[in-house]
């Protein structure tokens, strides 16, 4: 029942080893005590000696005796290394011995809140019954706080719980009602302060501008304590989110059993296609062993989707015996069975899902269940990356890289607590990210986490945050605005006065507008509202959960499968002005996936100007997605069942971009060296014939998963890439096509693709801006396109703003142009990778080429002059 005699089962059983592309064992760690602080209050010794605390670790020593010394602290250790006690011992020390005393706790999910205040809660209760009654008052404060509570909590919360959102919006444009709070701030904890970065962090940052502004107002002068998860830049991002010096505790204090991390890569299926196991499938049934050996897991997929269909297959593996096969699905592994015929009639409550759309009350149920142990496997998002206490998981499965170094280690982190044994593993999936990292580990385990960036005196932001700040106190001559010097505030707040937001008068300006500007402003620049999702149950009319409103058109269309808890759903009908979606449950065999079509059209030119090898550019544009259609796939085979056509609204996204086109002179002279890839191809003037012989000779089924041609004839595929050979004859040859429907077109064209210069240039470009610009990869989009509209025709690049209207980006990518060229082309000159490689032009396939040749011959062209 171990998890040492489980690994020693995948070591000896070949069909798991032989797919283990990298084991790391990071050995054991003891903790490293010191003595609890004698100058801690008498009554919070006599509360952690209760609950078992006999001593601190070393760095919440650390964190006390620096915010003793009335510094601001940040403490950037491990998972469930401790950090909450970090901030709470200082804080509730201080409240216990001022009774007037009042501290602000801000987290960046109401999820997080609510599990801190149960934190909280607990170390109070602990307290001495005397000195129960001293206690400071603690309150939530956030959009789920009833409306009748909300008076009652401002007279006299003294601990205040509440998200940037809040504050931003509820509370400091209301500051005369919590004058109390204000005028006796003593701390404000800013936890997870890894999560401020991008928009959201520059937002935020202006926000505590705001927040620390009208302290001083009210005669405070807080500390700051921060807690992140592990980033490259940790001081750094602090002392740009408060604009004061840090002290920064990094030594984690805390023990751990030893860690395997295994990198697993699914086998392959199909040497010819490079075709691999489905990722998903393998995690199911490696998640099986790990449910069977009694480790409680969790399991990180990158989507919602793939939340579903993992809770959906383990539910209904885990109801069979072990001889039991669904038909298609993939074979148990060999390892040693237990308890075969333990609870399985309540698989539904040991195996549960997580993510958002489901309901709070659900949230905290699952929660509970994984503190008690209840529930033995969770599958959910990236929404259980955070710091939610959620009890010692044995192992944590990732379906899929993450996206970032830092976010894998915090997932991986979840597993694992105290001086036990603990498992992560990263199952690779077939996109080329994934591929390259199970080629080489090394990326992962060697480099160090990415940077957090902000850019807090982003104009259009700051000027955002201008006008909430004069809203909530007028601006006296004189004054500054963090780190706004008072000679450049000045001009910002002349500006604000020529829009008619303010009012010039002696030595102040008033805001004079009529509307209320934080309203207008989110700092997460996504819409609040969502669609409830509901069915009928008794007949009553039941709210199951919800959607958000940009994410409905895709998940809740008319026809869809909804997947909910590993219960399917039949979407009967979606009113968009009700926001409400009408589900009934289903049993069907298949799921449905959506076609997208994403498209970008020029609605304003603001400026170009030529360059070399191209032109640059930079206006607004219209980023169009649409729901076109929808494919129904069977569960476990994913073959397709068909198809079905939609007409859903599309989503517009009305923002800037700065783009880069290629001159015809310069695609002419790389295609003359055989270094241009883009080129529509010219299959030959046999290609129809060879075609209708490939699917003639194949049944008109699919290769892959058998499916047959409904409507729409399938594809048929080169083999050996058509561009690798030099006549069409011989790419051509029966032998190296085979007929593929177009799922199963796309997962082969991933695996072998030659990636272009151009998407090459896409990849370092997007990658470096967030550097340029101090903001986060998820604040950009970006959009290659061979004969590109905005262009007329030329193969351009545009990289847009993910936020309505845009805040400033583009612009600044088009003045920073020839430095973005010139860095691009050190990075991918100086990457030590043969062809490609995430550091630089981005992989290529598995067996494909990468790319590099290629993206540096082009940036050579655009450099020349630079």
């Amino acid at each position: 029942m171990s998890l040492d005699r489980l690994l020693s089962n995948w070591r000896a059983e070949a069909s798991i080893a032989s797919n283990i592309s990298d084991w790391r064992s990071l050995p054991a760690r003891p903790a490293r005590y010191l003595p609890i602080p004698d100058n801690l209050h008498p009554a919070l010794q006599s509360a952690l000696q209760s609950l078992g605390i006999t001593a601190l670790y070393t760095h919440q020593a650390e964190a006390w005796e620096h915010s003793q010394a009335g510094q601001h602290v940040a403490v950037v250790t491990g998972t469930a290394s401790g950090k909450t006690l970090c901030y709470n011992l200082s804080v509730l020390d201080h409240l216990l011995r001022n009774p007037q005393a009042c501290a602000l706790y801000i987290f960046p999910t109401k999820a997080l809140a609510q599990d801190q205040a149960a934190n909280l809660y607990a170390l109070l209760e602990a307290l001495p019954a005397m000195q129960r009654d001293a206690a400071p008052p603690v309150a939530i404060y956030d959009g789920d706080t009833p409306a009748h509570s909300r008076a009652r909590l401002r007279s006299q919360a003294r601990l205040l719980i509440t998200n940037p959102d809040m504050l931003h919006i509820g509370i400091l444009p209301h500051h005369t009602r919590w004058a109390h709070v204000l005028s006796q701030l003593q701390f404000v904890v800013l936890d997870e302060m890894h999560m401020y970065r991008g928009v959201f962090g520059s937002h935020v940052a202006n926000v505590l501008r705001r927040l620390q502004r009208l302290a001083r107002f009210y005669g405070a002068q807080p500390r700051f304590l921060l807690a992140s998860a592990t980033i490259a830049n940790p001081a750094e991002l602090a002392e740009k989110l408060i604009e004061a010096p840090v002290s920064l505790v990094t030594e984690d204090g805390s023990g751990r059993g030893q860690r395997h991390f295994l990198l697993y890569n699914p086998p392959v299926v199909d040497a010819d296609l490079g075709l691999r196991r489905s990722a998903l499938q393998e995690s199911v049934r490696l998640a099986e062993d790990l449910l069977a050996y009694r480790q409680q897991t969790i399991i990180f997929g990158r989507s919602r989707r793939t939340v579903e269909l993992i809770l959906a297959y383990l539910r209904e593996r885990a109801a069979l015996p072990s001889n039991a096969a669904q038909p298609g699905a993939p074979q148990r592994s060999q390892s040693e069975r237990v308890n075969e015929n333990d609870e399985k009639d309540s698989q539904a409550e040991v195996i549960r899902g997580y993510r958002s759309g489901y309901l709070p009350q659900q949230r905290r149920a699952i929660e509970e269940g994984l503190r008690q142990g209840s529930v033995r496997t969770v599958v959910a998002t990236n929404a259980l990356e955070l710091g939610i206490d959620i009890g010692g998981m044995g192992a944590a499965v990732l379906v899929g890289y993450p996206g970032s170094i830092a976010a894998t280690w915090q997932q991986a982190g979840r597993a694992g607590r105290g001086q036990e044994d603990a498992l992560a593993l990263l199952v690779a999936t077939a996109d080329p990210l994934d591929q390259f990292l199970a080629a080489h580990p090394e990326y992962l385990f060697e480099r160090s986490p990415e940077h957090a960036l902000i850019n807090p005196d982003n104009l259009l932001i700051l000027l955002a945050h201008l006008r909430c700040a004069a809203f909530e106190l007028p601006f006296q001559q004189g004054d500054a605005f963090g780190r706004v010097e008072p000679a450049q505030l000045a001009e910002f707040l002349d500006f604000l006065e020529g829009q008619g937001n303010l009012h010039h008068a002696g030595s102040q300006y008033f805001w004079m507008a009529d509307q209320y500007p934080a309203q207008e402003i989110s700092l997460r620049s996504a819409s609040a509202q969502a669609v409830l999702l509901q069915t009928w149950q008794d007949d009553q009319a039941v709210t199951i959960g919800q959607v958000d409103q940009a994410s409905a058109n895709w998940m809740v269309h008319p026809q869809a499968i909804y997947l909910h808890e590993g219960q399917t759903y039949l979407v009967e009908n979606l009113d968009m002005e009700a926001n409400i979606a009408w589900l009934r449950p289903t049993g069907s065999d298949y799921y449905t996936v959506p076609s997208k079509e994403t498209s970008v059209s020029l609605i304003e030119q603001y400026q170009s100007q030529p360059v070399p090898g191209g032109g640059k550019a930079y206006g607004e544009i219209l980023v169009t997605s649409q729901v076109t259609g929808f494919r129904m796939v069977k569960w476990y085979t994913h073959e397709q069942l068909g198809i079905g056509p939609l007409a859903m609204p599309a989503s517009e996204l009305l923002t800037t971009g700065y783009w880069l086109s290629i001159s015809e002179e310069t695609v002419e002279h790389l295609r003359q060296q055989g270094l241009w890839n883009n080129d529509p191809i010219n299959y030959g003037p046999n290609w129809a014939a060879q075609r209708e012989l490939a699917r003639a000779r194949d049944g008109y089924r699919c290769q892959v998963c058998g499916a047959p041609e409904q409507g729409r004839a399938h594809d048929v595929h080169h083999k050996t890439p058509f561009r690798t050979f030099t006549s069409y004859a011989q790419a051509n040859v029966l032998e190296n096509l085979v007929t593929l429907c177009h799922a199963c077109h796309r997962r082969v064209e991933t695996a072998v693709r030659v990636r272009s210069g151009l998407a090459g240039l896409a990849y370092v470009l997007s990658h470096l801006a967030p550097f340029s610009l101090m903001c986060d990869v998820g604040d950009l989009g970006v959009h290659a396109d061979p004969q590109s509209p905005i262009t007329d025709g030329q193969p351009t690049v545009v990289i847009y703003d993910q936020i309505p209207a845009g805040i400033g980006f583009s612009q600044r990518l088009f003045e920073l142009h020839d430095d973005l060229i010139l860095r691009a082309r050190q990075l991918v000159s100086a990457c030590a990778c043969s062809d490609g490689c995430p550091s630089c032009v981005g992989p290529g396939g598995e067996q494909g080429v990468g790319g590099k040749r290629e993206t540096l011959s082009l940036l050579e062209a655009l450099a020349e002059q630079v």
